[in-house]
C-alpha cells in the first residue's frame, strides 16, 4: 500500500513569523494524519519552518533545488544547503517555473537526480496546458515530460520520487480536473513508469494530483484508486483549510 502525502505548496507567500505561526496552529491539527504531511514554504522561511515543525509529523520541503553543488548560480540554492536547514522534500519542475523561469525537462530531471543523490526526496511536477488538452494531446505531453523528468534514474531511486499531475489549467484558476479526469491521467502516469522501470517501482512510486485540490474536492479525488495524495496550492496557507485536506 502506498502512503498518500499531502504536501502544501505555499509559492511566494509568508514571512518567517508569518510561517512559525501557520506550522504551530497545524500541529495540533493533523497530529494524527494517515498521510505524510508537507508544508513547503518559500526559502527565507524554511529555517523557521523546520524549527517550527520539530518534534511533530510535519515535514518541511522547499520550493526548488540547483543540480550543481556550488557555483556562480545567482539566487540558486544546493541540495547542501537544503540537508543543512533540515528540509527533507523539494518541489522540481512546477509549471510556474517553467512558465516563468524557462525551466525544462531536461533541467528539472537534472534537479530531481540532485536532490535524490544528497537524500531529499523530489516532487516532480508534470502536467498539460489548456491549449494541450483541448488539442486532445494530454497522453502525449504528459508521457513526453514522465519519460523526461524520470531519464537515468535507477529504479531505487524513481521509487523514492513522488510525481505531482498538475494540469496547468487547473493550477490557481479555480477550475479543477474531474475525479475521474485525474484518475485516467495519474493511471497513465503510472503506466508510463511501468513501461520505464516495471511493474514493481510502478506500484510503488506516488503521484499526486496537483490543480486546485481544497476542502470541498479532496475526498472524491483522494478515493480514486492511483491518486497518492495532493499538491496544494491556496488551500495551503490557511489552517483549516490544509487541515480538512490532509484529514479528508
Amino acid at each position: 500500500m502506498r502512503k498518500p502525502i499531502i504536501a502544501g505548496n505555499w509559492k511566494m507567500n509568508k514571512t518567517p513569523a508569518e510561517a512559525t505561526e501557520l506550522i504551530e496552529a497545524l500541529k495540533p491539527l493533523v497530529k494524527d494524519a494517515q498521510c505524510d504531511v508537507v508544508v513547503c514554504p518559500p526559502f527565507v522561511c524554511l529555517p523557521a519552518a523546520v524549527e517550527a515543525a520539530k518534534g511533530s509529523n510535519i515535514k518541511v520541503g522547499a520550493q526548488n533545488v540547483h543540480f550543481e553543488k556550488s557555483g556562480a548560480f545567482t539566487a540558486e540554492v544546493s541540495v547542501d544547503m537544503l540537508k543543512a536547514l533540515g528540509v527533507e522534500y523539494v518541489i522540481v519542475g512546477h509549471s510556474e517555473r517553467r512558465q516563468y523561469f524557462g525551466e525544462t525537462d531536461a533541467v528539472v530531471n537534472k534537479r530531481a537526480l540532485a536532490a535524490l543523490e544528497g537524500g531529499i526526496t523530489p516532487i516532480i511536477c508534470v502536467g498539460e496546458l489548456k491549449s494541450e488538452r483541448e488539442s486532445g494531446i494530454t497522453h502525449a505531453i504528459v508521457e513526453l515530460q514522465t519519460r523526461l523528468v524520470l531519464a537515468n534514474m535507477t529504479e531505487c531511486q524513481v521509487k523514492k520520487c513522488v510525481i505531482a499531475y498538475e494540469p496547468v489549467w487547473a493550477i490557481g484558476t479555480g477550475l479543477t480536473a474531474t475525479k475521474e479526469d485525474a484518475q485516467e491521467v495519474i493511471a497513465f502516469i503510472r503506466s508510463i513508469v511501468c513501461d520505464m522501470y516495471g511493474s514493481e517501482v510502478a506500484e510503488a512510486i506516488r503521484i499526486q494530483y496537483g490543480g486546485s485540490m481544497n476542502p470541498k474536492n479532496a475526498t472524491e479525488l483522494m478515493g480514486m484508486p492511483d491518486i497518492d495524495g495532493g499538491l496544494i496550492g491556496g488551500a495551503s496557507l490557511k489552517a483549516p483549510d490544509f487541515t480538512a485536506v490532509v484529514n479528508y
